[in-house]
Parts: structure tokens; C-alpha cells; sequence
């Protein structure tokens, strides 16, 4: 066994091989001819290799995009890779343990000496120390294909296999010029990891590890023979695995996890209900840099210390309230949300005092909308405007069903106005955020559609793809209420369907 100093990384280390040695129980009945076709099957099948001698990582099938990717580094030698999976989506696994395994029993010996780079040497020793168990424990790999430790040279962070395999855990911004195992320079690189929330906020310190990668590190390849595997999530804009991956002689594979049309990259393993459930957990801003690769810069436009949280004024000494809708058809990982901003000015400030902000459909968007109405006392008015784009039969159509189950008319009015571009609209409010003109309800901090509208207005910046939905209905509702106009309740009753003008 390899000599672990650290007491905690010892524990973790025996109770880890304890767990490969159980799970990797081996047939020992079983005929040659049947493990000799096993031995043939799992050289080309990439899912049926990590299910048979891996049971204790492979909780769930193999994902589509992880087969892909094997796939793709078993067929190009000199791979130039950026793997840009969400958290949770077993990156480092497969870059880690999975794939150096599977290329080393195939008939041809596609690698001679992997090394594995971590933040630190001891982060990465710790990291190939995974595989090193694997090799020591695993019955089912052992039995396949021999015993792999190599006596003498079998220790943390370095050791060499019966075969001839050299394995060097080595960490970010050491010198690897040197380093080989007799004739062999390294040929399989990973790189987990490399990116932490300190050096990213250290635009030199990004530079000089980004140049140190593409020189040293991969100058330790003999002239680029190899494979070079960079793993990690795109948790800043100025970072090692977003540079590399702008990098032209590198492919990124970026998985979030939600696909494009709104599904779970890795269905076998999460289901829509429990990502939904983390995304509200972390909240918007944090799931989008873990779960999306998409960082958000916090206060680019709006500031944290302009969120300024009051207790709600009685209604009597509100001159007008709004609700401003905007109701998003869109559907997908990338579509808008729905949103509602629930607004009240004294005549100099404006408070928001209810916010609805989520994926969902428009039939809950509409029953928020009628709860809401309905909640307000007899005596309060309460305007609610809908962008006219959005103001069409099909939501005209689920106002009337919800309409009738509740024996009411619900007073619903179009805003007209011709918008101008929406970042400059938004952005216009910051003036008013930073006077603290703009206050939010106190009872509503721990509501998460509060949360969300939040999030969104301190992820807002120029260029993001953040969604904005949020502050774009706050926009709406300032802009109305800034107006000179007052407007009776009454006055906003939708008309039967032939005398509809929206």
C-alpha cells in the first residue's frame, strides 16, 4: 500500500479500498471461455467496462456524453480536450480513473505515463490516489488483467504498475520539465480541477497558470504526442478552463445540467424534479456557475448594499399599486421565466411587495395572479398590466377558465408602450436603487421568488445570458407608475371575446 502521512487521507484511503474490495467480488467458478469474452467485450464497450468493474462509482448507466467522450479519447491519440460538465456529472471519474483504465487494456498501449495535476501536489496525490486504489483493490480488474502493483515503486503521488505504467500526481504550476519513467515522457495529462474562486479573481496570477500550461506542461509531451485533458467548470469568465476552451486547438464537451430543451443531461442519474429542487436551493446566481457553466459577476450593475429591506407600508398609504406581468411562451433550459412584480409608491419610493419569478406554465402563473387578486382587500386597487406582445387569445383564453371557476372578472390591461432596449431600460433603475428609492418587502426575504427576482437583478450585466425576466417586469412597473394617472379598478375589466382589441 502507499505510504498516506495525512491521518484523515489514510482513513479515507482504507475505507475506500474496503469498499472496492467488496463490491468487486469475482465468479470463481466461472470458465475461461466466458471471462475471455468478457475481457474482449469491455475493450470495446465502453458502458458494459465501467458497469462490470466499477459497481461502486456506476450508481447509474452510463450518460450519453460520457460514452461519447471515451469514445473520443480512445480514438484520438492526441486529443486536445476541455470538459465542461455540471457538478455532479462525474468529470473527474471518468477523466480520472475510468478512461486512463479503459486505454490500458487495449491491445495497442495507448499510454505510457499519466500524469494527474491538481490544485496542489497533496490535492492531486489525493486525486491519484483514486485510481492507485482501484489498480491495488479492484478483484474483477485484477482478475481480468493481473496484479498491477509493482514492488518498490508504489508510493503516494508516484508509482508504476507491473506493466510499465508511471503515474505522477503533480500540482498546478510546479515544474514538470524532466518528468518520464525511463524512455517515456507523459502522454496522458489531466488537468482537475485547476480553477479555485481565489485565483480567478487574479487576473495575473490566470495568465501566468494559462501559459504555464501550454509551455510546461504541455511541453512535458514528447513534441504533443499525447493526450491532454483539461477538467472542470467554467466557475469565472477569466479562468483556465474558460481560456482553454476559447482556445481553437482545444474541443470543450460542455454539459449542463439541463440540455437546451430543458431536460437532464444525465437522465439515468437526476431526475427534472431534484435539479429544480438544487436550483432553488443554491439559488439562481450559484446554480448558474455550478449546474450551467455560466458565472455570473455579483453587483455588476446593482449593487448588494442597494437591496434595502422594509417592513410593508399599510395599503391606505400607498398611492397606486401595480402588477406588472410578463408572461414568457418560451420553453427549454434556456427559456425566459414568468414573472410578476407586485409594486406600491407613496409617491417617492417604490416597494416591491410581492414578486413571482419561476419556470413554470402559464396556468400557474394566472392562478398566482387570481390568489393574489383575490387576497387584496375590498378596499384596495391593484393595476395589472401585461406587455401587449404577450397580450394574445391563448392567455386572454386561460384568463376566462380561471375567470369562471371563481365568478369573477379579473382587471387585466395591456401596456403599449414601445420598449427601447432592454439592458438600457434596466440598467436606468440603478440611479434609483443606489438612492435607496427602491425598497423591498421585509415579510417577503425568505420567499423564493423574492430570492430569485434578487439574484437576477445582482447577476444583470452587459452581455450575460443570465435571464432577466425579473427586472425586466420591475422596469415595466416603475415605468407605469412614474406616469401622472390614476385608474379606477374597474376600468380594466376584459371584454368578451368579440369586442377584444388584444
Amino acid at each position: 500500500m502507499a505510504k498516506i502521512k495525512d491521518k484523515e487521507a489514510l482513513k479515507r484511503f482504507r475505507l475506500q479500498t474496503k469498499l472496492i474490495f467488496e463490491q468487486t467480488q469475482i465468479d470463481p467458478f466461472e470458465s475461461d471461455t466466458d471471462k475471455q469474452k468478457r475481457i474482449e467485450k469491455v475493450k470495446k464497450d465502453y458502458a458494459y467496462f465501467v458497469e462490470y468493474y466499477f459497481p461502486h462509482y456506476a450508481k447509474a448507466k452510463t450518460a450519453k456524453f460520457q460514452l461519447q467522450t471515451a469514445k473520443l479519447v480512445k480514438s484520438n491519440p492526441k486529443v486536445r480536450l476541455v470538459l465542461m460538465w455540471a457538478r455532479g456529472h462525474a468529470k473527474s471519474t471518468h477523466a480520472d480513473i475510468f478512461m486512463p483504465l479503459w486505454l490500458k487494456i487495449q491491445d495497442n498501449r495507448e499510454f505510457n505515463v499519466m500524469v494527474l495535476v491538481g490544485k496542489s501536489y497533496d490535492a492531486a496525490a489525493t486525486l491519484l490516489g483514486d485510481i492507485q486504489a482501484e489498480l491495488q483493490y479492484n478483484q474483477r480488474y485484477i482478475n481480468d488483467f493481473g496484479q498491477q502493483i509493482k514492488t518498490g515503486a508504489w508510493e503516494e503521488g508516484k508509482f508504476v504498475t507491473r506493466d510499465d505504467r508511471a503515474f505522477f500526481a503533480l500540482g498546478r504550476g510546479q515544474s514538470p520539465r524532466g518528468l518520464r519513467y525511463r524512455q517515456y515522457r507523459p502522454d496522458y495529462i489531466v488537468m482537475d480541477d485547476i480553477d479555485d474562486d481565489e485565483i480567478v479573481r487574479n487576473p495575473d496570477r490566470v495568465n501566468k497558470l494559462y501559459d504555464w500550461t501550454l509551455t510546461a506542461l504541455l511541453g512535458a509531451m514528447a513534441m504533443g504526442r499525447g493526450r491532454f485533458i483539461a477538467v472542470g467548470n467554467k466557475i469565472a469568465k477569466n479562468s483556465i478552463i474558460a481560456r482553454l476552451s476559447d482556445n481553437p486547438a482545444f474541443k470543450t464537451i460542455r454539459v449542463d445540467a439541463l440540455d437546451k430543451n430543458g431536460k437532464p443531461a444525465w437522465p439515468e442519474n437526476y431526475s427534472i424534479i431534484e435539479i429544480n429542487a438544487l436550483i432553488e436551493q443554491m439559488g439562481y446566481r450559484r446554480a448558474q456557475k455550478e449546474l450551467f457553466n455560466n458565472p455570473i459577476t455579483e453587483g455588476s450593475i446593482f449593487k448588494p448594499e442597494w437591496i434595502r429591506w422594509e417592513p410593508r407600508l399599510p395599503y391606505s398609504r400607498y398611492k397606486r399599486l401595480l402588477a406588472y406581468i410578463d408572461p414568457s411562451f418560451k420553453s427549454g433550459r434556456t427559456a425566459d421565466y414568468k414573472a410578476v412584480v407586485v409594486l406600491g409608491t407613496d409617491g417617492k419610493h417604490f416597494d416591491v411587495l410581492q414578486a413571482f419569478v419561476r419556470k413554470t406554465g402559464i396556468g400557474e402563473l394566472i392562478r398566482w395572479l387570481f390568489h393574489h387578486y383575490r387576497s387584496l382587500p375590498d378596499s384596495v386597487v391593484c393595476e395589472y398590466y401585461m406587455e401587449a406582445n404577450f397580450a394574445q387569445d391563448l392567455i386572454i383564453d386561460e384568463f376566462d377558465r380561471e375567470a369562471q371557476k371563481h365568478n369573477i372578472i379579473f382587471p387585466l390591461r395591456k401596456d403599449a408602450r414601445k420598449k427601447p432596449d432592454k439592458f438600457a431600460r434596466i440598467e436606468a433603475l440603478s440611479p434609483i436603487f443606489e438612492k435607496g428609492l427602491i425598497r423591498f418587502n421585509k415579510k417577503e426575504k425568505n420567499n423564493p421568488d423574492m430570492i430569485t427576482l434578487i439574484d437576477q437583478l445582482l447577476s444583470f450585466e452587459k452581455g450575460s445570458k443570465a435571464h432577466d425576466d425579473g427586472p425586466d417586469a420591475l422596469e415595466g412597473a416603475i415605468w407605469l407608475l412614474s406616469k401622472d394617472m390614476r385608474i379606477s379598478k374597474h376600468n380594466y375589466i376584459i371584454k368578451k371575446r368579440e369586442n377584444r382589441k388584444f
